[in-house]
């Protein structure tokens, strides 16, 4: 989008419309769908125009943006939505990852568990969160505890849908870690189900991601038990 361009004046395409996809659960693919000069605009800018635009959506809303409470509220949400929520989206934010050797010659799966997730469904731009659950196999090097979290988190401040956030953080762990001995699991309550449609509040959605020996039962067998997961 150019500087100068809103969503009011930006060329059409055809696309379905929200009453034609309804509720459908949809993802087009492994990669989050960003237009290729998604970060031209640089983020002063972009806080700007949200501020902007989120203040005309209060105003047809027929919010006062006089009130004290409200006024501040526009750039609030324009700084949240970029410095916080979805700054996982610009690539400059990813985590830098450095491998060790695994001196310890340990060869057993490492499982990092109940790890917070923390994401908002794209179809919606509501929240989605619950935990995640990751275990790899070192084929000679280890990364610090602490970047697995920042994988997930990473990953998760963007607008997505669970299966492709599982995926992403799949994907990413065995490119840094150069193995394919990867497994993720997530459990996550999405607040589109919970408050809105169907209004379920006690369901919940777990995807799940294998790859390399863990696509072996055995081996995915002992890794849901630390998770107290049944394979069957």
């Amino acid at each position: 989008m150019k500087h100068h361009e809103t969503l009011w004046n930006m060329p059409e395409t055809k696309k379905l419309t929200a009453e034609e996809i309804g509720d459908e659960h949809l993802s087009t693919s492994d990669e989050t769908p960003l237009r290729e000069d998604a970060f031209e605009m640089d983020d002063a800018l972009k806080i700007e125009l949200i501020e902007k635009n989120f203040r005309e959506i209060m105003h047809i809303l027929g919010l006062d943006l006089t009130d004290d409470s409200l006024q501040g509220t526009p750039r609030r949400v324009a700084k949240m939505y970029v410095q916080e929520i979805f700054s996982g989206l610009n690539p400059a934010n990813k985590p830098k990852v450095a491998l060790f050797e695994n001196k310890y010659q340990y060869n057993q799966m490492l499982v990092e568990k109940d790890i917070t997730v923390f994401s908002n469904c794209e179809h919606h731009f509501v929240p989605i969160y619950g935990k995640a659950h990751v275990a790899y196999i070192s084929n000679g090097h280890v990364i610090g505890l602490s970047k697995i979290n920042r994988i997930v988190q990473y990953f998760a401040k963007r607008p997505q849908v669970q299966e492709r956030l599982t995926k992403q953080i799949a994907n990413e762990l065995k490119r840094v870690l150069q193995t394919e001995d990867v497994a993720i699991v997530i459990d996550a309550r999405h607040m589109c189900v919970s408050t809105r449609g169907v209004e379920d509040s006690q369901s919940s959605t777990v995807t799940a991601e294998y790859s390399g020996q863990f696509l072996n039962p055995e081996t995915r067998k002992e890794f849901l038990a630390y998770l107290n997961l049944s394979a069957d």
